[in-house]
């Protein structure tokens, strides 16, 4: 079986998500930030009149932050009827994998990553991570 994924980029690894959880993926947006938020939350956005959660996915991951002047993109994935904008560097394409290209995560991946990735998609040229949006969302407890 067969499932369509969105890409995106962080610190130079791909990553997607199911396009069916995916509501659309935005340029950089204007967010606010929130007051004594955990880590990860980079504020709230107005999308359109809703306001959404955004979820920087770079301090989860235990990344640097983006450079001085780089802006991230949003992609807006849909979890347990909300709304949820995750904070990636680029958006990629749609992909279509097989379940048969998918691996689960190996044990020697960083307590933090394994967190938030559920497997990992041999492609021809590079590895798709999956990511667990609903970790992401929910900002799951990071392991050290």
């Amino acid at each position: 079986m067969a499932t369509q994924h969105v890409t995106f980029m962080i610190d130079g690894a791909t990553y997607g998500v199911p396009v069916m959880h995916v509501q659309e993926t935005l340029g950089h947006q204007a967010h606010t930030h929130v007051p004594l938020a955990p880590k990860g939350v980079a504020g709230l956005v107005n999308l359109r009149g809703q306001v959404v959660l955004t979820v920087d996915l770079r301090p989860l991951l235990r990344l640097d932050p983006l450079p001085e002047g780089s802006e991230p993109m949003m992609v807006v994935v849909e979890v347990d009827g909300e709304a949820v904008a995750l904070l990636v560097d680029t958006v990629g394409e749609v992909l279509e994998v097989d379940d048969a290209q998918f691996e689960p995560v190996p044990d020697t991946l960083h307590p933090a990553v394994r967190d938030l990735v559920v497997g990992v998609y041999k492609l021809e040229r590079t590895l798709l991570l999956a990511l667990d949006i609903r970790a992401a969302a929910t900002l799951k407890e990071q392991k050290s």
